[in-house]
C-alpha cells in the first residue's frame, strides 16, 4: 500500500511540474493554441460524462455528444452564430433522438445527456470567452486569476483545514458526497482564494482592487461546489475516478472539477 501511494504522489508531482508551466504558456499565448487544448479537454470531459452516465442510463451515442461538444466549442470560439442558437438546436436534436430509443428510461436517458452537454460545454464555453472578451481587465489576467485563486483554496483548505480540525474539531461539509471536506477547510479555503486574489490585484492595474477581491472571494465560495458535484457524479455512477486519463490525477472531471464549476461565475462577474 505504501508502495502504491508511493507511485501515485510521484505520478501527481510529475503530471503538475510539467502540466502547470504548459497550461500558463497557454493562457499567455490565447489564441488557437488555447482554443485547441481546451477543446481536447472539453472532448475529453464530455467522454468521461458519457461512461458515467452509461452506469445509470443509456444516453445518446458517445460519437452524437461528442459532435454537439465539438459544434458548441467551435461556435463559442469563432462565433459562427449567437451560440444559443447552436445550445437550443443541439437539445432540440437530443429531445427528438430519443424518440427512436429503445432501451433505458427516456427520463433518464435525457436527463443524463442534458445535464452532461450542459455541464461540460457551458463551463469550457465560458472560460473560451473569459479568455477572448472580458468587459474589463485582460483575458489573460482573468483566467490566471481564476487558476491561481483555484490552487490557493486547495492548498489552503487542505493545511489550514488539517490543522485546525485536527486541534479543535472537525464539522464535515458535505460528507455523504465527500467525507473529507471539512467546515474548517471551507473557511481556510475562502481566505486562501481572497490573500491570493488580494496579492494579485497589484499586478493588474487596469481592474479595480475591489472587483479583484470579489473575484477572489467567490472563487472560495464555489471552488469547493465543483469537487462536489463532481463526487456526486461519480458516487452515483459507483466510480472512485472519471477516468484514469491522468496519471495519478484521474480524468479531465477530476482534475478540472473546480474550473468547470467555477469559470462560469467568473465570465458573469466579467460581463
Amino acid at each position: 500500500m505504501g508502495k502504491l501511494l508511493g507511485v501515485n504522489l510521484l505520478q501527481r508531482v510529475l503530471v503538475a511540474a510539467l502540466g502547470i508551466p504548459l497550461l500558463l504558456w497557454l493562457i499567455q499565448l490565447g489564441g488557437v493554441w488555447f482554443f485547441s487544448f481546451f477543446l481536447l479537454l472539453a472532448l475529453l470531459a464530455s467522454f468521461e460524462f458519457h461512461r458515467l452516465a452509461s452506469h445509470k442510463a443509456n444516453p445518446p451515442a458517445l460519437w452524437i455528444m461528442l459532435l454537439a461538444t465539438l459544434l458548441v466549442q467551435a461556435d463559442f470560439y469563432f462565433g459562427f452564430v449567437e451560440i444559443w442558437v447552436v445550445l437550443l438546436g443541439v437539445v432540440m436534436a437530443l429531445f427528438l433522438l430519443e424518440l427512436f430509443v429503445k432501451e433505458g428510461s427516456p427520463l433518464l436517458n435525457l436527463g443524463s445527456a442534458l445535464a452532461g452537454f450542459m455541464y461540460v460545454n457551458l463551463a469550457f464555453g465560458s472560460l473560451l470567452r473569459l479568455r477572448m472578451e472580458p468587459m474589463n481587465g485582460d483575458g489573460e489576467a482573468w483566467v490566471l486569476l481564476m487558476f491561481i485563486c483555484i490552487w490557493s483554496t486547495d492548498i489552503s483548505a487542505y493545511f489550514g483545514g488539517s490543522l485546525a480540525g485536527g486541534k479543535v474539531f472537525q464539522r464535515k461539509l458535505f460528507e455523504r458526497h465527500s467525507p473529507h471536506k471539512t467546515w474548517e477547510g471551507f473557511f481556510f479555503g475562502v481566505l486562501g482564494s481572497v490573500a491570493a486574489a488580494y496579492a494579485f490585484s497589484f499586478v493588474v492595474p487596469d481592474v479595480s482592487p475591489s472587483t479583484v477581491l470579489l473575484a477572489g472571494l467567490l472563487i472560495g465560495l464555489f471552488s469547493p461546489a465543483g469537487d462536489l458535484i463532481e463526487s456526486m457524479f461519480k458516487r452515483d455512477a459507483g466510480v472512485k475516478d472519471a477516468s484514469a486519463l491522468i496519471p495519478g490525477h484521474g480524468g479531465v472531471l477530476d482534475r478540472f472539477d473546480t474550473v468547470m464549476f467555477v469559470a462560469p461565475f467568473l465570465y458573469l462577474l466579467t460581463r
